[in-house]
């Protein structure tokens, strides 16, 4: 029901993963909706994630047994709506008998196996370790392990993907502004808001709000008038590395520190290896953070004890960090803080709604959506019923036989191009991938190379269809390009990005 340009039934604060998610549920239901998020989409935690969707297999340690069930469902509805970014991963766990016994990662399996309830994916199983097909990367002391299975995404691309959808169901999505200030006034919510490249400011009106902004949950609580929050979170710091590949095959592995926390060495963008992740817990305010030289060295510690391969900090290429706003169950151990979130619905003053999420994690973003809807379901009756189990995100209505499929179909319309970046395209944009190239003869036709097969035309419709603003957005969210090329290149896309939005495109 829109009353008009500037006012909206939903006001979303904050374009991580959850904040698109209640977006594109909301908009699907007829809402009128409008977010916005102080820099990039899932510029934040979202993007800094271990880029799996997976039900959480440590979470049974912890008894959180509704999470991971939970999120195992989620994992199969993402497996069908966003095939093009979400793909199946098989990690290998090889036993180190002084952390865990046999018999307890068999239970924890077996269990995760039986929670996976109609799963498209292979059931856990044990492995010989030494002297089979896999494992030979590993030290000759680990000769048995377990295999089980989840899935890889490209988180940065599902943000996005998930906020272009909202907007194609008429949401406003405004990137770069930050929410000063919220007020009530009229009985709505009168909400001032700043555009961080520009300066401008702006009021904006909404029946009710929903806090997502993660990191900066509690410092937007306190811009908003006469509301003091029931619940807090905990910030804790998970950092990556990435490293030239450790193995070959397109299995991962699971690592078991003495520790007890996990690692992940994940196959990354072909040539590479990400690991990950720490658990840190931190005290600050919410940023920017980086990886610490401690957090560098304990990483790769930990896969040095496990490969016969060394690995120092000289061999990392590149390295983010993130702040993980978890919600505060009161653990003093980071690692075993709930992986869960919570819901808040309050009325302000008794007159407006203010929806708050704490904590939550990746998989589970879509079931989160819904749950802020139903708690909504009063505050705005005439919305329509859940909507998104069912519908592919844009690109993910791939042809019967998936993404093999696509790059095939794209290979014969433009045989022309080479096929590294077909496959690249269809990865990042599945069906989409035809408004990419829709008129490219050659690649004369895509414009400027930058490196590792990003051409203008590429870049040219992320800044007009997916809201890229700077050539970090470009470099490593939409792609990871940035990655595979040098300094100057990446020097050279970040210009022509700069100049291509001042040109108001």
């Amino acid at each position: 029901m829109n009353r008009g340009s500037d006012s909206f039934d939903l006001l979303i604060i904050g374009g991580g993963i959850n904040g698109v998610g209640v977006a594109r549920d909301a908009a699907g239901r007829g809402l009128s909706v409008a977010l916005c998020e102080q820099g990039d989409l899932g510029g934040a935690t979202s993007s800094a994630s271990s880029k799996l969707i997976h039900g959480g297999l440590r979470y049974l340690e912890s008894f959180q047994f509704r999470l991971v069930s939970e999120a195992l469902s989620e994992r199969e509805i993402l497996m069908r709506t966003a095939a093009h970014l979400v793909t199946p991963l098989r990690f290998l766990l090889p036993h180190a008998p002084e952390v865990r016994a046999a018999w307890k990662i068999k239970a924890g399996l077996f269990l995760y196996d039986c929670l996976s309830r109609r799963s498209t994916l292979p059931k856990s199983e044990a492995l010989q370790l030494q002297g089979g097909l896999v494992g030979r990367e590993l030290k000759p002391r680990y000769r048995k392990g377990f295999a089980y299975s989840d899935c890889l995404v490209d988180d940065a691309r599902l943000v996005l993907l998930t906020a272009m959808d909202a907007a194609m169901h008429g949401a406003k999505i405004m990137v770069r502004v930050q929410c000063l200030r919220a007020e009530i006034a009229g009985g709505m919510w009168r909400v001032t808001t700043t555009d961080q490249m520009t300066g401008h400011q702006s009021v904006l009106q909404a029946r009710a709000l929903v806090n997502a902004a993660g990191p900066w949950t509690q410092r937007v609580a306190a811009s908003i008038e006469g509301w003091h929050s029931r619940q807090r979170i905990r910030l804790v710091k998970g950092s990556h590395i990435i490293v030239p590949r450790l193995h070959p095959g397109t299995h991962a592995y699971m690592l078991q520190n003495e520790d007890k926390r996990v690692l992940f060495v994940i196959p990354y963008e072909n040539l590479f290896s990400l690991i990950g992740t720490t658990d840190i817990a931190f005290g600050g305010n919410p940023g920017p953070v980086t990886v610490s030289t401690e957090e560098i060295n304990y990483l790769c510690g930990v896969v040095t004890r496990f490969f016969t391969r060394s690995l120092s900090p000289r061999d990392v290429v590149w390295q983010y960090a993130g702040l993980r706003p978890l919600y505060d169950d009161s653990n003093s151990n980071p690692s075993a803080v709930t992986r869960d979130y919570a819901i808040d619905l309050q009325w302000v003053n008794r007159i407006a709604p203010i929806v708050t999420v704490y904590g939550g994690k990746l998989t589970t973003y879509r079931n989160l959506a819904e749950r802020v809807l139903e708690k909504l379901s009063n505050v705005l009756p005439h919305s329509g019923s859940s909507w998104t189990e069912s519908a592919p995100l844009p690109g993910g209505d791939l042809p019967r036989g998936g993404i093999t499929a696509l790059v095939q179909d794209l290979a014969r319309k433009y045989f022309r191009l080479p096929l590294p970046m077909l496959t690249a395209l269809a990865r990042r944009h599945g069906t989409l991938a035809w408004a990419v190239l829709d008129g490219a003869d050659d690649t004369e036709s895509l414009g400027e190379h930058f490196g590792a097969g990003l051409f203008a035309r590429e870049v040219d419709y992320m800044i007009e269809k997916e809201w890229a603003r700077t050539g970090e957005d470009v470099l490593w969210r939409r792609t990871k390009a940035g990655l595979q090329m040098q300094e100057p290149q990446r020097r050279t896309l970040s210009n022509y990005v700069a100049s291509r939005h001042g040109a108001g495109a």
